[in-house]
């Protein structure tokens, strides 16, 4: 019950926030979509811990017969499992904060904003939605609601190009990763006979063995899902290849930004992959290409946001390569590990990027840092907060990444074998270059001297209440979250607490690896963090001429990473380009010259022909005669030539 609360309430306050918005006004949305929040967070977080400690069992909850055609059975029922419960938790927690937040936010909004309001509400409902399906159909369901959602949410302020291209172009990249989706769903049922998860999962090792064949290749059952679901994966959760979506995704208000980009959205691709754990232990080719991707996206997003000067793009690319490291544990079999990452990560960057939000709010809307600074006295709440989600991302002893981050890069060094090894170096890589970029930001943003314009200085304010508040919250979560879940999301007795909702096959789960690392190795991620920000004081503060200097002798690289590696202009000449030069010769060529030039040429033909005929009609008898008399000596002599 407590679980059904916490998924519908949004759905109700979505509802009632469309319906009163018009007639009652922003007022009434803002209530009754924040009251039904902070039901479904209670209700989310009650539900968790009677779970946890045992209180209740895992189950199913019943909603009602959502497909019947033939044979073919799908049902609406919420899974309530410790993966489903502490995602449940995590999601309606962090988006009731980011309701509380908006409303300061959207203050200055010269228009109604009800809309907004039941928009990200409705977005809740749909990731809750995902995390609770107990069948891959009703998770597609979800799945599909949080892609429509980010669209509007992306592209609500509608009557700015830049957020329409934006919402066009993250809808776009995610229907090609779902291509793949879709397919791997459909294979699925045809090799199980169902879409239920229970089902899928007790008849997997039973299928071990099965192979397709394909163009002359014998190619394993279990890989070919597992690679397809992933692919999927990579389009929501931003991964190489498939991540040029999320940067853009900045053009929506800030705490769509957090919400779209920190707990919701983005990690639904990482719960998939931990969902699917029982299959993907199957499929350790698949589950290579994880580790790779995600441990090349960790250290890819984090070069690029060493390199950008908006304040919302730098976070970002950070999250980009946050998932990379929770895809890179998931690759090396850590599943556990991934969604602890997972759950400590949707604290410290919704913070970081509601954080974000205070600062453009204090600087009239100024997103780019090299116009900020001298800001930590005159929004002390908002630096203070600040340095605790920078602490957190960095994983600096002893806030919450320091214990998810370091368990990933301590999970990739146990494991053995070359692709868990590359996993490691390139998270390591990557965590001196989170600490360089977060420092960074805070250097450049609130401290130096003010680069502001003057009138802009004249204005800069702390945030009201509203919005501190919920960024007092979060820093507390992003403090504690770490420390408090390590021994039960992780510890010895990680199996007992998450129980079947992530399965990993015998001596396979990385963690009686773990306990071998000891000594200065244990510390290296610690280490390279200290010297990311290091070097960041050194380059921001002691020595402010370092980056300009480093950015003119070595001007193509610096030019390479502020152009994001040119994955855009790469797409936008081979895809964008190739698709409308195809496009015109289709038009030109096969429209124009073939459907329409064919019968318009024999068109034209029969009417010249038939103008040319009529001028034959003359009225004359004499030449009708003529005609006729000449006809018969042509008929005769045919006749007396070929007889």
């Amino acid at each position: 019950m407590l679980t059904a609360i916490a998924v519908f309430f949004p759905l109700l306050g979505a509802a009632l926030a469309g319906l009163l918005g018009r007639p009652a006004g922003d007022r009434a949305s803002q209530v009754v979509s924040i009251l039904c929040m902070v039901i479904a967070s209670a209700a989310g977080i009650a539900a968790a811990v009677l779970l946890g400690i045992g209180a209740t069992e895992p189950g199913t909850i019943e909603i009602t017969n959502w497909i019947s055609a033939g044979t073919f059975r799908v049902s609406w029922a919420l899974r309530n499992d410790t993966l489903s419960a502490v995602m449940v938790a995590m999601v309606s927690t962090v988006s009731m904060l980011i309701h509380v937040y908006s409303v300061g936010y959207m203050a200055h909004e010269d228009r109604p904003c009800w809309r907004f309001f039941s928009y990200i509400s409705l977005f809740s409902f749909a990731m809750l939605m995902l995390v609770t399906a107990d069948n891959i159909l009703q998770l597609f369901f979800g799945w599909e609601g949080v892609g429509l959602m980010s669209y509007l949410l992306i592209g609500y302020w509608y009557y700015k190009p830049a957020a329409n291209a934006a919402a066009i172009k993250a809808f776009v990249v995610n229907r090609v990763a779902d291509l793949f989706f879709t397919v791997g769903i459909a294979l699925l049922f045809f090799q199980f006979g169902t879409l239920s998860f229970s089902d899928i999962f007790a008849a997997v090792p039973s299928h071990a063995a099965h192979h397709y064949e394909l163009f002359g290749a014998s190619l394993p059952v279990l890989e070919v899902i597992g690679v397809l679901l992933f692919i999927g994966a990579m389009g929501k959760s931003a991964q190489l290849f498939l991540h040029t979506w999320l940067p853009d995704a900045m053009e929506g208000p800030t705490p769509i930004s957090a919400l779209i980009h920190a707990a919701t959205m983005v990690t639904a691709g990482v719960f998939l992959v931990a969902r699917m754990s029982p299959l993907m232990e199957y499929a350790p080719i698949a589950l290579s290409v994880v580790a790779v991707i995600g441990g090349s996206t960790s250290f890819f997003a984090a070069t690029i946001a060493c390199a950008q000067d908006d304040i919302k793009k730098v976070i970002a690319y950070s999250t980009c390569s946050q998932l990379g490291y929770m895809f890179a544990a998931a690759g090396v079999g850590a599943f556990d590990i991934s969604i602890f990452h997972l759950i400590t990560h949707a604290f410290f960057k919704s913070l970081l990027f509601l954080g974000a939000g205070s600062v453009i709010h204090a600087m009239s809307g100024e997103q780019d840092m090299r116009r900020m600074g001298g800001l930590w006295n005159k929004i002390p709440i908002t630096y203070s907060v600040m340095w605790v989600g920078f602490l957190a991302l960095a994983g600096i002893p002893f806030f919450s990444g320091f214990y998810s981050k370091d368990a990933i890069l301590d999970a990739a060094l146990g494991t053995p074998g070359g692709v868990a090894f590359y996993a490691y170096i390139t998270g390591v890589a990557a965590a001196f270059l989170t600490a360089f970029y977060s420092w960074r930001v805070l250097f450049m943003t609130f401290h130096g001297t003010s680069r502001a314009e003057p009138h802009v200085q004249e204005h800069v304010h702390e945030s009201p209440a509203v919005m501190t508040v919920p960024l007092i919250l979060l820093a507390v979560g992003s403090a504690i979250v770490g420390y408090s879940l390590d021994g039960t999301f992780i510890g010895l007795h990680w199996q007992s607490f998450w129980g079947a909702s992530i399965v990993t096959l015998p001596g396979s789960n990385p963690f009686t690896h773990m306990e071998s690392i000891h000594g200065v190795v244990k510390w290296i991620p610690t280490l390279v963090g200290l010297a990311g920000l290091a070097t960041a004081l050194l380059f921001y503060i002691l020595v402010p001429w370092i980056p300009g200097w480093l950015a003119t002798r070595f001007r193509p690289i610096h030019v390479f990473l502020v152009k994001k590696w040119y994955f855009d202009e790469i797409y936008d000449a081979i895809f964008v380009r190739g698709a409308l030069a195809l496009a015109r010769l289709l038009w030109k060529v096969g429209d124009v010259a073939v459907i329409d030039g064919v019968p318009n040429g024999i068109a034209t033909l029969t009417t010249d022909s038939s103008g040319e005929v009529v001028k034959l009609q003359t009225g004359s008898v004499a030449q009708y005669a003529f005609a006729m008399v000449l006809g018969v000596v042509i008929l005769v002599a045919v006749f007396l030539l070929f007889r």
